[in-house]
């Protein structure tokens, strides 16, 4: 289970810097993909509701360190979306394309629709996020299409990603 953790930890560290180093800084992009949430549902449904939590917590805290965001914004919504995608831990098969895309639909929406109800209760914290604009349409459209490729590339690390249930 640390291994696991390690591992998940080290890609998500990666990715944040990948995410905010880079592609936010690519002008001809309206938005950038998720690439964290994307990690954080594959952990999530193989491992668990409670390493889905942790994971999640983790990825929103390193957001949370590397954006400009109101601290702990990330660490919520990430948080919510661990524990949601552990509810279907062993239950759906990643290795196929149309239900990883589904669930890279479903987090992105799950999360737009998080973040529009945090603005309205607190409207001064967070900037303005509007639900139907070009940005959110390329959001959802890249993280719906890159999630199977990215679920795909994940096996490949299955062993240090996966806890192993025998041995915990």
């Amino acid at each position: 289970m640390i291994r696991s953790f390690i591992a998940t930890t080290l890609f998500f560290l990666i990715l944040a810097l990948f995410e905010t180093a880079i592609f936010s800084n690519l002008l001809f992009l309206p938005s950038s993909p998720d690439f964290l949430l994307i990690v954080l549902l594959y952990v999530a449904v193989q491992n668990g509701r409670l390493f889905g939590v942790i994971s999640g917590f983790i990825s929103g805290l390193l957001l949370d360190f590397f954006t400009g965001c109101p601290f702990g914004l990330n660490c919520l919504l990430r948080t919510i979306i661990g524990y949601i995608a552990g509810l279907f831990n062993k239950s759906l098969n990643l290795s196929g394309v149309l239900l990883p895309a589904l669930q890279g639909l479903s987090a992105s929406v799950i999360k737009i629709v998080l973040l529009l109800l945090i603005s309205f209760f607190f409207p001064a914290g967070i900037k303005g996020y509007t639900l139907f604009s070009f940005s959110r349409l390329f959001e959802l459209t890249c993280n719906t299409l890159l999630t199977p490729v990215i679920f795909m590339f994940l096996s490949l690390f299955e062993r240090y990603l996966v806890v192993d249930v025998e041995k915990v």
